[in-house]
């Protein structure tokens, strides 16, 4: 089976999107000195992260500063800007892929730590890259329905565990250079949180409007990328290839279905690498002035990429453009979310 799942919404705004970055600059000059005894064993050159990846430094947490409490201050850094109080929030979707456990929730840190009402319904909503984009959609169909007026959707993401534990598998003597390969990805992630404030259109003249989109599956393709809290292992070209076959997919077919998205004012998409990036540029004929990119300082900051960019644009978007926001998760899946700003 194939096709998209389309979805409008009518009556759901963009109040506030906020990002905080993480303080602790990393460079890519910085990793090739952690790993230098294994590119020299290995006869890889340096500069692999810059040249091939485009990123040229990521962010950590400084120490004692967990991920959930920097998607803490995202929220509280939205809810200010969207000028709602924590007791109107109806609910709050954690879309985090870092974890420090399987249970409880990472939302309910975020919850108790917010201090949002009992009658707010919490959890985690879990989908690679992706879950961010997936979290408005499914708050955007509650506020429409009427069971909710107010939602927060929160992501805090920490690659540091992660890349040390990389650094030292690679800096292993029987480390090959297909594990160098299958790992670099690992090596392109970042540190930083993001949060977004939507309500009724009606009572938020001024918001920006969440029109819809569509997504579509993959699935077929879901070992493509596999991470834990120990490591990500990645078939670099499959998964390009594949995710590449499914927005284009996806794009066509939702032009077909009365979207048309060919001259929108910006494309938000979730950050990854020059190859990513200039992929898509090309496959879909998208203007490449209209593409921010922020991969080369903050890395692939997992589904806390694409809002962290949009809060960056967010400052030089007028009223009456059009966005369209664009990611793709691992398993593979893929969204496209239209909002009116």
């Amino acid at each position: 089976m194939t096709g998209n799942a389309t979805f409008r919404h009518h009556n759901t705004a963009l109040l506030a999107v906020a990002s905080v970055e993480a303080p602790v600059v990393v460079s890519s000059a910085d990793f090739d000195e952690q790993l230098a005894p294994s590119l020299k064993r290995l006869r890889l050159s340096k500069r692999m992260l810059e040249r091939v990846a485009g990123v040229s430094e990521r962010r950590w947490w400084a120490p004692g500063t967990s991920f959930d409490d920097a998607a803490i201050d995202a929220g509280a850094k939205a809810l200010a800007e969207a000028g709602i109080e924590p007791g109107q929030i109806g609910l709050l979707i954690n879309t985090s892929v870092t974890r420090r456990n399987l249970e409880p929730s990472v939302a309910v840190k975020i919850h108790n730590g917010l201090g949002l009402p009992s009658s707010a319904m919490n959890f985690d909503l879990a989908n690679a890259c992706l879950g961010f984009v997936n979290g408005i959609t499914l708050a955007a169909n509650m506020i429409d329905s009427g069971q909710i007026k107010y939602a927060l959707i929160v992501a805090g993401e920490d690659a540091q565990a992660t890349q040390e534990a990389t650094f030292r598998r690679l800096n292993a003597e029987s480390s090959t250079r297909d594990d160098y390969l299958r790992e670099f990805a690992t090596l392109t992630l970042g540190s930083g949180a993001a949060a977004a404030v939507i309500g009724p259109a009606d009572l938020h003249p001024g918001g920006h409007r969440i029109l819809g989109g569509v997504s579509r599956a993959g699935t077929e393709h879901h070992e493509l990328c596999v991470g834990g809290p120990e490591g990500m292992f990645t078939d670099t070209k499959g998964l390009l290839d594949n995710g590449l076959d499914l927005v284009v997919s996806a794009w066509h077919e939702a032009h077909g279905d009365g979207w048309n998205w060919t001259a929108m004012d910006r494309y938000v998409t979730h950050q990854v690498s020059n190859s990513y990036t200039n992929a898509i540029i090309k496959a879909v004929n998208l203007v490449k002035a209209r593409v921010p990119i922020t991969f080369p300082k903050w890395g692939n900051v997992g589904p806390a990429s694409l809002p962290m960019t949009l809060a960056q644009e967010a400052q030089s978007l007028n009223p009456g453009d059009r966005v369209l926001c664009m990611g793709v998760g691992s398993g593979l899946n893929t969204a496209m979310l239209e909002i009116a700003w």
